[in-house]
């Protein structure tokens, strides 16, 4: 025999009883309570407390409901009168109520009926503490995606500019795959003088080991016209690599760009990051990257201290022509045209009018997004930033030679000549250091010699005359 099933319960009996189960309800589990009359007008308003409407609430009695709601909010609330009048309960709807500060209140509410035709009760919690920890979450959320995409386009900056300080670019015709052009940094890497390497195949600069891996993908990017990038090693120094190359099309032929990087034990550690910022934020050539038109998008410290700018901000945007005048254009229309320009000699004029005598290299960075040219900027040798200071040491170098030639007469021509060449060596490395801001590995790149070479001519610079020259030899790497 099946069992019975229990008869529903009549809530009709507790219709008399609507006023005290509202209070009742506040004071055990919710927040407001609303006794409504089958046509939805309040006809009792209980709050725990002060509750979360008080004291306007009190003033809702023989209003409609949703005469007390926010415009959007009216339909949920004839829902919720339907759905209690067909079922005698509702599921929990948020409404908000306006607020007499002007935020609004919202309240999680859900209605039941007592019985057939009689009174419903509209029980409510509050949401405004539950709103503000969402609120809170999606600010921090919205704080965190800011801060990464902020962290994202500086790490991009300083890796553009990274490139364009440091890249060993070669331009290749695609067809017979001949350097046409390369910058100093490819005469560095491939350690070939560019004399031998404009001219060659560019197969006969790469190890044999890789060659059929670089033909594979500058086939690929000459058919499909998109960049491809492998690593491979290079000939003659046996140096590790990372190759990219980029279809660009001259005026004339369709040409490759070829970028060449050196690959080292540190450069794919977890602080490579930093290591970019250190290079860009202290290598002593200017870098800027300016778009098609000639407006800087981005520049390294070195640029914005030679051209007197106050930071980066204030040099984007402003057009490069207007520092560096005549030559730029040519060196721009140059660089599209053939991917590379180098060794071009300007005149740089600094925002309050001091003059440089610069050297200009170019290169188009057809891997961006947008067209733009990354240039770089070396102040030629007697000018610079730091040109008093450079001055100043050269006046001493000067004097010291003129010291020395009193000695004629008491010292012979090798002991002079001996002394005259270690104090222009002291003078030279001193000059780089200032040049370098105090940069070791910096400073050694400018002279042209390794850091572990320039380390010992500044630990023989101590022991020979008892201290470092101008605080040099105390720098710390």
């Amino acid at each position: 025999m099946k069992p019975r099933s229990a008869p529903p319960i009549d809530l009709g009996v507790l219709s008399e009883l609507a006023p005290e189960l509202a209070e009742t309800f506040v004071s055990l589990a919710s927040d407001i309570a609303l006794v409504l009359d089958a046509g939805g007008v309040i006809r009792k308003v209980a709050q725990a407390g002060t509750g979360p409407l008080a004291p306007g609430a009190g003033d809702w009695v023989g209003r409609n409901w949703a005469e007390t709601v926010t415009g959007e909010a009216r339909v949920k609330i004839e829902q919720l009168l339907r759905e209690v009048a067909a079922s005698g309960v509702t599921h929990r709807s948020e409404i908000n109520h306006p607020s007499p500060n002007g935020a609004d209140i919202p309240i999680a509410y859900a209605a039941v009926r007592l019985g057939a035709g009689g009174p419903v009760l509209a029980v409510g919690r509050d949401l405004r503490a539950i709103t503000a920890i969402q609120q809170q979450f999606v600010e921090a959320q919205q704080e965190i995606e800011r801060e990464y995409w902020k962290h994202r386009q500086a790490e991009s900056r300083y890796r553009v500019l990274f490139r364009v300080a440091t890249d060993a670019v070669l331009v290749v015709d695609s067809e017979s795959l001949r350097i046409l052009d390369a910058n100093q940094a490819a005469n560095d890497l491939f350690g070939i003088e560019l004399e031998r390497l404009i001219g060659m195949d560019l197969a006969s600069a790469i190890d044999a080991s890789s060659r059929p891996a670089i033909g594979e993908m500058l086939a690929t990017a000459r058919a499909t016209g998109l960049s491809g990038e492998i690593r491979a090693w290079l000939a003659g120094r046996k140096v590790s690599a990372r190759v990219s190359a980029t279809p660009f099309r001259s005026a004339h032929a369709m040409l490759l760009l070829v970028r060449a990087r050196a690959l080292n034990a540190g450069a794919e550690t977890t602080d490579t990051r930093d290591r970019l910022i250190k290079l860009v934020e202290r290598t002593p050539d200017a870098v800027v990257v300016v778009d098609a038109a000639g407006r800087v998008l981005m520049a390294n410290p070195a640029f914005i201290e030679l051209a007197q700018f106050g930071d980066e901000s204030h040099a984007k945007g402003r057009h490069l022509a207007d520092l560096v005048g005549t030559g730029l254009a040519e060196v721009l229309a140059a660089t599209r045209n053939r991917g590379i320009a180098t060794g071009r000699e300007l005149t740089l004029r600094g925002l309050r009018g001091r003059l440089a005598p610069i050297e200009v290299s170019a290169t188009v960075l057809a891997e961006e997004e947008q067209e733009s040219i990354g240039l770089t900027i070396r102040v030629r040798a007697g000018d610079g930033a730091n040109g008093t200071g450079l001055h100043a040491q050269a006046s001493e170098l000067a004097t010291a030679i003129e010291t020395l030639t009193d000695q004629l007469g008491r010292l012979g021509l090798t002991e002079l000549m001996a002394s005259v060449s270690k104090n222009a060596e002291r003078h030279f490395i001193q000059a780089a250091m200032k040049l370098a801001d105090r940069d070791r590995s910096a400073a050694a790149r400018i002279l042209g010699v390794s850091a572990a070479e320039l380390d010992r001519r500044l630990r023989n610079d101590v022991e020979s005359s008892g201290h470092g020259s101008d605080g040099v030899s105390n720098t710390q790497h």
